[in-house]
């Protein structure tokens, strides 16, 4: 694409987390569904080539274990609570969101970040806090408008002078933002995402796996006690409801990718050691709001339309 192209901004719906990552390319993720419920999302993203907007809605809950690009400065504003989270390449984070989340981000890649000749480095500290300003709110809006124009103006802006106010504008939120936590809060939560960052890791690199508690704390390389904390801090549930859901969440992603013919509910079921195929199914219906039976089904028949 030329840089005299039109700008074109890219609107996805969504019925599935799996679907929901795809819409967002660039990003190492992994995500999984944390609250009953149909999934239904929408991103919307314009790729204004070296700088891109990313705008994320989700109805459930939803566990994002994400890693943004290498090289790049991402901004990245929750519209839940009006936080700005700043990420680099090297942040990777395992969180959950609440229900009917919104987020927007503006991500400056690499080459834009040398060009610009940013030093993230100075910024170290900030990555993945909390950070206020009484701007965050008027700026998610503004942008989040700037992408409905986008999409229905004949007369955009050029691309140049669309992401240089983008830069400014974000440093200068950055600068008048504060991390509103204590030094002993900064220093728990600091802890806590060391914590959760070597669960991240372990999810991420091993997203078939399955482990008991005492495994994972292992993993984490901490006590019972430590990586309940964390949890808590992180994601609002206890370690073993996070082992259960991800457990469900695999069986689902195992139904959706065979057939009748290849598996049954049984098979999945204790696949993922659900060992009683009543409440296997009981569990399954109540978070995902279908028996695992008809998700096998509706999957066998997409692969044979395909």
């Amino acid at each position: 694409m030329s840089a005299s192209s039109p700008i074109q901004v890219q609107a996805f719906n969504t019925e599935d987390v799996a679907e929901q990552i795809r819409a967002t390319p660039g990003w190492v993720q992994h995500y999984q569904q944390m609250s009953p419920g149909h999934f239904a999302g929408r991103v919307r993203y314009l790729d204004l080539h070296g700088v891109e907007i990313y705008e994320e809605q989700m109805n459930t809950r939803v566990e994002q274990n994400f890693s943004a690009p290498q090289g790049s400065l991402a901004f990245c504003f929750d519209r839940s609570d009006n936080a700005l989270y700043l990420l680099n390449g090297e942040s990777r984070n395992i969180w959950i969101t609440p229900e009917n989340y919104q987020e927007i981000a503006v991500v400056f890649g690499p080459e834009f970040v040398q060009r610009q000749g940013l030093n993230v480095a100075q910024l170290e500290g900030l990555f993945m806090s909390p950070l206020n300003s009484g701007q965050n709110a008027l700026f998610s809006r503004w942008l989040s408008g700037t992408l409905t124009r986008l999409g229905e103006t004949l007369d955009p802006p050029s691309k140049e002078a669309l992401t240089q106010q983008l830069l400014e504008d974000c440093l200068y939120i950055l600068d008048n933002a504060s991390v509103c936590l204590d030094r002993g809060g900064l220093q728990r939560r600091t802890e806590a995402r060391t914590i959760m960052k070597r669960i991240g890791e372990w999810a991420a690199d091993s997203p078939d796996e399955t482990l008991n508690l005492l495994e994972l704390s292992q993993v984490a390389g901490v006590s019972l006690r430590q990586l309940q904390h964390a949890f808590k801090a992180f994601t609002g549930m206890t370690p073993t409801h996070w082992l259960r859901l991800r457990r469900l969440n695999n069986a689902r992603r195992e139904l959706l990718r065979c057939t009748p013919s290849e598996t049954t509910v049984a098979e999945v079921a204790m696949n993922w050691s659900f060992w009683h195929l009543g409440r296997f199914s009981s569990s399954y219906r109540a978070l995902f709001k279908e028996l695992p039976s008809e998700t096998l089904k509706r999957a066998s028949q997409r692969l044979l339309n395909e």
